[in-house]
């Protein structure tokens, strides 16, 4: 979903940029304040980036560590690479088949999106979070149809702390 997102510092301005918005002609089904005594970051769709990428790397782990171990196995069986002699064939290969699951493993976090996770940048939703956190509020314009145009000069006269656009 496309957003125009307002930020207010209280919620008397937020119920009256949110008035203003409905006798300008805008549905009240395409306006929602988020915020302390409304919906929730979550309830919006303003979804929290670490969790998402720690749920997107745990799902590549899923597979990528299954593909990593068959693929080292069949390198190391392929190769006839011997690193542990006491160990013989099947050993070695078994090895091999670790050392891939361990590779598959770090794809899953370099590529799944756990670089973004262990790290702490984070993309505009977090900066919302931290306003909702500060008891400031949120009113979103869904954009569809043109109606986050619309609200932009009747938010602008009402000056709120910034007017920007989100994809959900």
């Amino acid at each position: 979903m496309n957003y125009l997102v307002a930020v207010l510092p209280d919620r008397i301005q937020a119920e009256e940029a949110y008035t203003a918005l409905e006798k300008a002609g805008i549905p009240l089904s395409k306006m929602t304040i988020a915020g302390r005594g409304y919906k929730s970051a979550d309830e919006v769709g303003l979804y929290d980036d670490k969790e998402q990428a720690r749920k997107k790397a745990i799902f590549m782990a899923y597979w990528l560590i299954p593909f990593g171990f068959v693929g080292g196995y069949i390198f190391n069986s392929i190769t006839g690479l011997h690193n542990l002699d006491w160990a013989g064939d099947p050993g070695n290969h078994i090895v091999g088949g670790f050392l891939g699951a361990i590779g598959g493993a770090m794809g899953s976090v370099f590529v799944g999106g756990g670089a973004g996770w262990a790290t702490s940048t984070a993309g505009d939703t977090f900066s919302y979070r931290a306003y909702l956190d500060a008891n400031k509020y949120l009113l979103l314009v869904d954009n569809v149809g043109g109606f986050g145009d619309r609200a932009i000069p009747i938010l602008r006269k009402l000056t709120p702390e910034i007017i920007q656009s989100y994809n959900s």
